[in-house]
């Protein structure tokens, strides 16, 4: 069983760490950033039908968040 205080602490940085990834993706989106339309994205637009398919900013969100994650996880191994 767990400690409180380590499980309040967890859940605490946890939250920090959401926080700051929405503060950088909004920031982003204000810096004109172009998530959502990289070289990669697909998009199909034709009459009456619209579809959009982000793949290269998802392999992108992705290898930064596991970036801030392995990080996080060795601060607090330690």
């Amino acid at each position: 069983m767990t400690d409180l205080s380590t499980f309040g602490k967890w859940i605490f940085f946890s939250g920090l760490a959401i926080a700051a990834i929405g503060l950088i993706i909004w920031a982003a989106g204000k810096a004109g950033l172009p998530l959502g339309h990289l070289l990669g994205d697909v998009r199909v637009e034709r009459p009456g039908f619209s579809f959009q398919f982000p793949i290269v900013t998802s392999i992108v969100i992705s290898i930064v968040l596991t970036i801030i994650l392995n990080i996080l996880i060795r601060f607090f191994r330690r």
